[in-house]
């Protein structure tokens, strides 16, 4: 096959985008319905969902319903911005996936500088490891990174290199990244990590992830709304523009 030009590349990767957001969308109709007898964690999303399942089953109605995912639990140690932003970002993501890699890397510092710290955005992770064993040994130390308060440097220093998955996550390498995330009681680091408590947290999102449909990552939620894979920053931007815009109007009554 010969080589795309430029232009042909752009329309092909739009098509593609355009492609995926489709299939995430279709996966979330589904899980409507199976969140109408409970939700993961036996909470009240269950309960919204089986509201919903009486209306008109419109997207927008799926939408508001998947919104409702969003904790906005201010001791939430795996999230970033305020509680009450207009707008929450829920990312389904593994430590081993390179595409989550490549997200954190060239997009999320530019969301968290423009939306993040102006209190327009809140991100709410999600462990969703599944690339096996090694990723679930990840995802349990983050959580115990976010235990002494150091997630969000576990989770720069895990997505730094960009051979992360190939290093592997091994004991020696977990600790290593705790040490350069600035977790200060390695002990108590080791022990979280193995602890009921980590697995718990972890299987909470994973199913939730997988309740959704989000078997690949990175997958995520704009106040509801969903976009599969680590795409241009310009697409996270007009999604969250346009989640903000309806939060506002919505607040005014309109």
């Amino acid at each position: 096959m010969a080589p795309a030009t430029p232009s042909g590349r752009k329309t092909s990767r739009r098509g593609i985008v355009i492609g995926i957001g489709v299939a995430f969308a279709a996966l979330l109709l589904g899980f409507l319905s199976q969140f109408a007898t409970g939700s993961p964690d036996g909470g009240g999303a269950g309960d919204a969902a089986s509201d919903t399942a009486g209306s008109s089953g419109s997207e927008a109605d799926t939408y508001a319903q998947l919104a409702k995912l969003a904790r906005r639990d201010p001791g939430d140690k795996l999230a970033q911005g305020r509680a009450d932003a207009p707008v929450v970002m829920i990312e389904y993501a593994d430590f081993g996936c390179s595409f989550c890699g490549k997200f954190a890397r060239d997009t999320e510092p530019g969301l968290v500088k423009k939306y993040v710290d102006r209190g327009v955005l809140r991100i709410e992770w999600r462990n969703l490891p599944i690339f096996g064993k090694a990723s679930e040994r990840a995802a349990r130390a983050s959580w115990a990174a976010g235990r002494q308060g150091r997630f969000w440097e576990f989770h720069k220093a895990a997505y730094a290199d960009e051979d992360s998955k190939a290093k592997g996550f091994g004991a020696e390498r977990l600790d290593a990244l705790a040490r350069e995330a600035g977790v200060d009681d390695l002990k108590r680091f080791r022990n979280d990590l193995d602890s009921a408590a980590a697995r718990k947290a972890v299987r909470r999102d994973q199913q939730e992830g997988y309740r959704l449909g989000a078997s690949s990552t990175p997958s995520f939620l704009v106040n509801g709304h969903p976009i599969a894979g680590a795409q241009p920053p310009e697409a996270f931007a007009q999604a969250i523009d346009a989640a903000r815009e309806a939060a506002g109007r919505k607040a005014a009554g309109k």
